[in-house]
């Protein structure tokens, strides 16, 4: 029987959350996208971006990129933690991608687009998105190696925890670089990006130092990597499709993530642009989200020991159409000339109850689904190949619509339109919750 390890480990384990989680809070959501859309409508004069022999909605070229980057990593996978899986070596995996990752926002500090030209950021932006993917998958896969399945719901919690309260120091660091250097905003949000992949290669080594070496398993290396990689995602399926429950939670998981994760990269775009909000007020509120976050992880995993995982998720992901709804309600008062900031706060508060619940819970109700292997970091491919697929769909689709709607509402109805991906995925878990329960009867 699975037991969970020793508290040393699964700190060291949370630990990496509280590194990387500085890019996923400073990069991708509050400092790089204000600092990429202020300076590229200042450089050109307007919202359109020469970039690849053509032009581009800033915003639009930003959700581009970040889709662009988790395609990469999704076609990545399977040969990559295969290898991982096969070999024992997902640390040395983990490792590689989060000091590319750390490189991307350090060298985003040289990123100013009177010297260098708008390629120069989004490569490197990409860049920084590929290591924080890549790593992610054998991070995650760690959990059911370390933890016992009655302590995942708790020790997924921690991890997410630890990530909210790490990224908010890191910003508050942001916050007051911006507030020492008035007339220099820039200079000081590239400081902060230096910072951010200074944070995430140097907290990494206590997890690096912290976690155990992977138990390969027992099979046959295929001679070819790439043949052995997506062998391995075809066996994994093929197990799944033979799980009614993970299957139907899975797909359910690909339709929500897309509302959520574009939700979570695109909400600070949403603030700066469309409801105009200065860069102090973007800060604040998102360490406001992530403080309530912290609260959201750790009410979800105990509500969910008393009601069920799917059932939480079910009522979290009726909760984020309410948002959406009510996202597009608060541009509309910007339009017809209101002051929508306190609605905006109130949207934050809301994100942040169930943004790092919903990822928590998610986390480890897959755990418990999964059968037991010793191929965790194959079947945490999967997984994760879901969610960053997913993402690649609603970043691209929300750009998308931006674009094709800049003169008739533009953002708004990318935010409107998320709500069909979230209501996809709430049917799909009203499906594997009812064969849940058929199951649970059928033993009985």
């Amino acid at each position: 029987m699975q037991t969970t390890a020793s508290k040393k480990v699964i700190n060291g384990w949370a630990m990496y959350d509280w590194a990387n989680s500085v890019y996923n809070l400073v990069i991708t959501t509050t400092f790089f996208p204000i600092y990429f859309a202020a300076v590229t409508a200042s450089e050109y004069g307007a919202n359109a971006v020469p970039f690849l022999g053509r032009e581009f909605v800033n915003t639009s070229l930003y959700d581009y990129s970040i889709s662009a980057a988790y395609l990469v990593i999704a076609l990545m996978y399977p040969i990559l933690t295969s290898i991982a899986d096969t070999r024992g070596n997902k640390k040395q995996f983990m490792r590689f991608f989060c000091y590319i990752g750390a490189i991307g926002c350090s060298a985003l500090f040289f990123f100013n687009i009177k010297e260098v030209p708008v390629g120069f950021g989004v490569f490197f932006f990409m860049l920084a998105a590929i290591g924080y993917a890549g790593s992610l998958v054998f991070y995650n896969s760690y959990l059911p190696e370390i933890a016992a399945p009655k302590d995942m719901d708790r020790i997924s919690a921690r991890g997410f925890s630890f990530g909210y309260v790490g990224s908010v120091i890191c910003q508050i660091i942001g916050f007051v670089l911006i507030l020492l250097m008035p007339g220099k905003e820039d200079l000081a949000s590239r400081y902060t990006f230096l910072i951010v992949g200074i944070w995430w290669f140097g907290f990494a080594q206590i997890t690096f130092r912290r976690l155990p070496k992977s138990t390969p398993s027992n099979q046959q290396h295929d001679k070819s990597i790439l043949t052995e990689g997506f062998r391995e995602m075809k066996k994994v399926y093929a197990q799944i499709t033979k799980l009614p429950v993970l299957k139907r939670f899975l797909r359910g998981f690909f339709f929500y993530s897309m509302g959520v994760q574009t939700v979570m990269l695109a909400a600070t775009l949403f603030g700066a642009k469309l409801l105009q909000l200065d860069q102090t007020k973007l800060i604040l509120t998102a360490v406001i989200i992530q403080l309530v976050a912290i609260l959201g992880a750790w009410g979800m995993a105990r509500l969910s020991a008393r009601v069920g995982n799917i059932q939480v998720l079910m009522g979290v992901v009726f909760f984020w159409i309410l948002i959406c709804i009510a996202a597009y309600f608060t541009a509309e008062v910007k339009e017809k000339g209101g002051d929508p900031e306190y609605l905006f706060y109130g949207l934050a508060v809301a994100v942040g109850l169930v943004m790092g619940g919903i990822q928590s819970l998610s986390r480890s109700t897959y755990s418990k689904l999964m059968p037991e292997t010793k191929d965790t970091a194959s079947f945490f491919s999967y997984y994760d190949l879901t969610e960053k697929i997913a993402i690649v769909i609603g970043m691209f689709s929300f750009g998308f619509i931006e674009e094709l709607t800049k003169h008739h509402g533009g953002m708004k109805n990318s935010v409107l339109s998320l709500i069909i991906f979230f209501f996809i995925g709430f049917i799909w878990l009203i499906s594997a919750l009812m064969k849940q329960k058929k199951l649970s009867n059928a033993i009985l």
